[in-house]
Order: structure tokens, then sequence, then C-alpha cells
């Protein structure tokens, strides 16, 4: 897409400052940007780099300056560059209209300038939104229930009775609704639970690559407005993740906990069944959090098991020590 650099900044909420009639057409880091690429500057340190492109404009903050630029200013760069890109840049399309070695079954429900991909199956009354697109070998199952304007990728798999909202991205491999991990005991053998719920994923959410995501046992597995997910998640079933989360990859999330709106959970962080973080909480990479703990709103934690930042620093001191104090505890020893 196309636009001149006034519409850019009016569009983006941004100042303009310089020639608001430079025609802008993509966004490209500094060292790769033509002049009518857009770059952006976050910090001081990084204006070198944007004086040397050849790029035109740049999204930069109050008071940074840059001699020959066209910069439309904002507190936040980051945030209002990634907002340009959102214009400029296109997505790639994932399929063009109904692939003939796509199978759609007779009751399901197609919308307007849906695009569904070679060797894809729709199943019976499933139910697909105006604009959505549907990937390769791609499995919608027999119910499922797709809003507007979804990027459904490559050989995704949805179990019956999966629910999505509107401008919803999945990614390649990814599955939601299988069953999720939950067996009763009866001293010999391990007899499977009920495993009736369904997933709902609300509107202007992401999902990564190969990751997974069950369906709730008696309940229902939620994933509310404008959650991300990297890749290699794992989310169980039963569990309610609240609005603007962001969960890295390879974190696992066990059934029946609960996060709430605009957690951060850092990679590999493993969450127990029945855990509760709290909204705004933030799961330090690889922090390990037991079953049942509650991490408080506004809380960071780290470590396993999980435990506040600062403690986490200071018994991590301690650790890096213990080869020293190890030796001195051997000299003692021989002394006394």
């Amino acid at each position: 897409m196309k636009l001149t650099a006034k519409e850019l900044a009016e569009r983006i909420g941004a100042k303009l400052d310089g020639d608001g009639t430079l025609e802008l057409t993509g966004v490209a880091a500094p060292e790769n940007a033509g002049p009518k690429q857009l770059i952006y500057v976050e910090a001081v340190k990084h204006l070198e780099r944007a004086a040397n492109s050849t790029a035109t404009c740049v999204v930069a903050g109050e008071g940074m300056s840059l001699p020959g630029k066209t910069i439309l200013r904002s507190a936040k760069p980051k945030v209002a560059f990634a907002k340009a890109a959102a214009l400029l840049v296109e997505a790639t399309p994932i399929a063009n209209g109904v692939h003939p070695t796509a199978i759609v079954a007779p009751l399901a429900r197609i919308g307007n300038n849906v695009s569904i991909g070679p060797y894809a199956v729709v199943g019976e009354g499933a139910h697909i939104g105006d604009g959505t697109q549907i990937g390769a070998h791609s499995v919608i199952g027999a119910g499922c229930w797709i809003g507007e304007k979804c990027r459904i990728h490559a050989r995704v798999t949805l179990y019956a009775g999966v629910r999505i909202g509107n401008s919803v991205e999945i990614h390649s491999g990814a599955v939601l609704g299988a069953d999720g991990f939950g067996y009763a005991f009866d001293g010999e053998t391990y007899w499977k639970f009920p495993q009736a719920g369904i997933v709902e994923i609300g509107d202007d959410v992401e999902i990564g690559a190969n990751s997974t995501i069950d369906r709730g046992s008696l309940e229902d597995t939620r994933i509310e407005r404008g959650v991300k997910i990297d890749n290699l998640v794992h989310v169980g079933h039963n569990v309610q993740i609240g609005v603007h989360t962001v969960i890295a990859a390879q974190t696992g999330i066990s059934g029946s906990s609960k996060l709430g709106h605009h957690v951060i959970c850092g990679g590999q962080v493993g969450i127990a069944d029945h855990c509760t973080l709290e909204d705004q909480s933030i799961a330090g990479a690889q922090a390990g959090i037991p079953t049942g703990k509650t991490i408080r709103s506004g809380q960071t934690v780290w470590g396993t098991p999980a435990r506040p930042l600062e403690k986490f620093k200071e018994a991590y001191a301690w650790f890096a020590r213990l080869p020293e104090l190890g030796e001195r505890i051997k000299k003692l020893e021989e002394k006394s």
C-alpha cells in the first residue's frame, strides 16, 4: 500500500516533522531501506544508523534530530512503527479462491470472499466468516465457527466445535481442540475423564506454529481478545487466558490454570495445574510455578519454584558463590 508521510502520520497518531508529500511503500531496517521505505529509531544510540540510511522518512521520539529526513514523531516509536507496518505491508495471501481439491461439506456455511487452499477439509456445519483464508491441508472440524478476516495457515487442525473470533491468525501445525490430559486412576487402570468442552478464541488473537490448545473437560478453554501465543506453546484443558496476555515459546500451561489480563510469560515457563497468574504479573523465562500457586497482580517471578524476582536474584548470587564458599569450608574443616 502506498501512503504519503502526512497520511501515515495522521493514521498512526504521529506528529509530522518535514515533507508530508513523501510517498512510502514499505518498511525496512535502516541498513536495507530504500528511499520509499520507512525506518524507526527508538534510542539515541541508534541515531547514527538512521542518519546513514538511504531512507527519507523515520519514526522517532521527541527531541531526536535527523537533519535532512522527514520524521514521524511519537512517544512510542516502536509501537508507531508497528502500526505503520500494518498499513504499508500487505500480508501474503494464504489461498486464492476455493481450490478444486478442497473438500467442503454440503452443510458448511461459507461467507463472502473466503479462500480455501489445496486439500483443505471443511466439515459439516462449520461456519467460515467473510474474508477468511484457510491454508492447504488444514482441517476445520464439524461444527467449528470461524469469524471474519481470519488467517488459518497450512496444516492447521481444528477439532469439532472450536470457536474462533474475528481477525485471528493461526500458524502452521497448530492443533486446537484435542482432548486434554485428564484421567482417573482406580489403583490399577487409568480411566479417561470426559473431555466434553470446547476451545473458544477471541478476536485479534495470534497462535504460533505447532502450538496446541486442548478443549475443556467439563468446562471450556478460553483465550480472550488480543492474546499472543508464540510457537510450541501448550495450553491445557479448562485454561482461561485474559485479554492482551503474551506467552513466549515452549511454555506449558497445565489444566484449569488461569492467567489474567496483560500477563507476560517468558520462554519455557512451566505452569502446573490450578495456578493463578493475576493481572499484569510476569513469569520470567524458565520459571516453574507449582500446583495451585497464585502469582499476585503486578508481581514478577523467576526461578523454580518461582519466587519474587528480588528473592530469586539474591538466591542466585549465593548460588554463584558456592564454589568459593565450598573452598572456604574445606579450609576451615582442615584447620579443625
